[in-house]
């Protein structure tokens, strides 16, 4: 039998040495692509254990949806600069501005009240919430005792809530104590007492209430405010009145408890996936249709929303031209249109995005245009599930609260039109620290997309430079309050005002210049 050869002492050691290596480059690789594929500890864990009566979150109970677009975020990518990425998503500079809404030593807790002031709130939540918060400082103006108001059960989305249904009715009372006497109904004495029903001034200021509707409590103990919505002027007030007005819209009228909580909920699902933009896409039925805009719409839906603004009475123009709505600027950009506007900002596909909106028109086959862009797109429909959001479906004023604590809480926010709720959040991101707004120019926008379409421009680079350049100083920044532009004159030149709670500097917003300063809203 041949006898094997006899393997050197060292040799032996080499080749152990050498299958030792072997073994822990593969078992690194296999780590590697372990860790590469599952998503972070953040998107694992989606929620945490919260109290048994709060609102939690765990995988078992999300949304199935949900896990499909997790999958996506590991697919979608794009390379860019650390410096580049991180200039997109950072704020402006607040300049050291801060709230500052605390009373003068001469604002004293209100006298014997003359009488009882009932309002009727007009319009979407945001147009109510700024109504209501003027109805309150208009009740210190005239020494009224404020009734919880009625909200408009009648406008075109045909919500029944009522205020407690909406907002935090104890919390708004008690936070308004020192300034304006609240209470929840009419004493039942009054209940069937003669009432003064009043259409108040639009824009009006201090003379109008004190001299003109004050002179009224001598013949009634109830005044009724037909309308809320812009009945208080925006600016040559009373500095504690303007701080009134901005504790009202800021401290005093906070969301109900379950829809605060489900609100932070949202939040949180949001942040899972890492800095998010909140895009208000105002690319709904009853904007569409008021504002005439039919742009890249067919022309069965173009005559749809021609019927719908013909058939509401309080809808006083008729005959609107969509060209030159459109060129105008006055029209929301199309989904479309957004989707470009934000890639030549330079987000990249994966960018998560919540869209704050109600059912947009068209649905799939105009939200498809932004979606092939960004893949995560995200709404409180995809962040709920069903039974979360069951309590509020029905309610258009509960559904838009959640997309505003949504939006006014995301890194970025980008309206597509210059409504009532996008004038809200910005207003409020303002107060809070000039958080990153960008307000799209939709005037020269639209002139670039046309070009596009045209042939004659493409997007890129050069497009891209034009856009970010256009958009520089539209970004939140501090900036005191516009008054009307030059050559208006009676109702225009109010409407032509950037409005009160649009830009709460220099009312309720001072420049620090001490770090010690107290920066805390409201010290009472």
């Amino acid at each position: 039998m041949q006898r094997r050869r006899s393997t050197p002492a060292g040799i032996s050691t080499l080749r152990w040495a050498l299958t030792c290596a072997i073994g822990a480059v593969a078992v690194g690789a296999l780590v590697a692509a372990h860790v590469f594929l599952l998503p972070s500890a953040a998107q694992r864990e989606i929620g945490y254990r919260r109290k048994a009566n709060e609102l939690g979150w765990t995988q078992e109970i999300a949304p199935p949806q949900l896990a499909k677009l997790r999958i996506s975020t590991q697919k979608v990518g794009i390379t860019m600069s650390d410096s580049w990425f991180a200039k997109l998503w950072k704020p402006p500079s607040n300049r050291n501005f801060v709230p500052c809404v605390f009373p003068s030593s001469s604002f004293l807790p209100p006298s014997q009240s003359r009488g009882y002031l009932l309002v009727h709130a007009n319009g979407g939540l945001n147009q109510m919430r700024a109504g209501i918060c003027d109805m309150v400082a208009v009740s210190r103006l005239i020494n009224a005792t404020l009734v919880i108001p009625q909200l408009d059960k009648r406008s075109f989305w045909q919500d029944s809530s009522n205020f407690s249904d909406v907002f935090d009715e104890e919390h708004f009372i008690h936070t308004l104590a020192d300034d304006v006497e609240v209470v929840k109904k009419l004493p039942k004495e009054l209940m069937t007492a003669a009432k003064a029903v009043i259409h108040f001034r639009s824009w009006s200021g201090l003379d109008y209430y004190q001299d003109e509707i004050s002179h009224m409590w001598d013949k009634y103990q109830v005044i009724k405010a037909a309308k809320s919505d812009s009945r208080l002027a925006n600016n040559n007030l009373p500095p504690d009145i303007q701080k009134l007005r901005c504790r009202a819209f800021y401290e005093a009228l906070r969301f109900a408890p379950r829809i605060e909580a489900l609100g932070k909920l949202l939040v949180e699902r949001m942040r899972s996936y890492g800095r998010y933009i909140a895009l208000h896409l105002r690319y709904e039925k009853d904007m569409l249709a008021f504002s005439g805009c039919t742009y890249g719409l067919s022309s069965v839906e173009s005559d749809e929303l021609a019927r719908i603004r013909e058939n509401i009475s309080y809808w006083k123009v008729k005959e609107i031209d969509p060209q030159e709505q459109r060129a105008k600027g006055y029209c929301p950009l199309t989904p479309k249109e957004v989707g470009i506007f934000l890639s030549s900002l330079g987000y990249p596909s994966n960018t998560p995005i919540y869209v704050a909106a109600g059912a947009i028109y068209g649905a799939g086959s105009h939200l498809s245009d932004l979606e092939s862009r960004f893949p995560i797109l995200l709404s409180k429909e995809k962040l709920a599930s069903a039974e979360e959001l069951e309590p509020f479906k029905d309610y258009a004023s509960q559904m838009a609260a959640l997309d505003y604590i949504v939006s006014v809480e995301s890194d970025v926010f980008v309206p597509s039109y210059l409504g009532n709720m996008a004038r809200a959040v910005e207003g409020h991101r303002r107060f809070l620290g000039h958080r990153k707004t960008i307000n799209p120019n939709r005037k020269d926008l639209v002139q670039l997309f046309d070009k596009i379409n045209r042939g004659s421009l493409k997007e890129g680079k050069k497009l891209s430079n034009i856009i970010v350049e256009i958009h520089k100083r539209r970004q939140g920044s501090p900036c005191k309050r516009k008054g009307p532009i030059p050559g208006t004159r009676g109702v225009e030149r109010f409407r032509s005002e950037e409005a009160f709670y649009e830009n709460p500097l220099p009312d309720c917003l001072c420049q620090q210049e001490h770090e010690e300063f107290d920066n805390s809203p409201v010290h009472r």
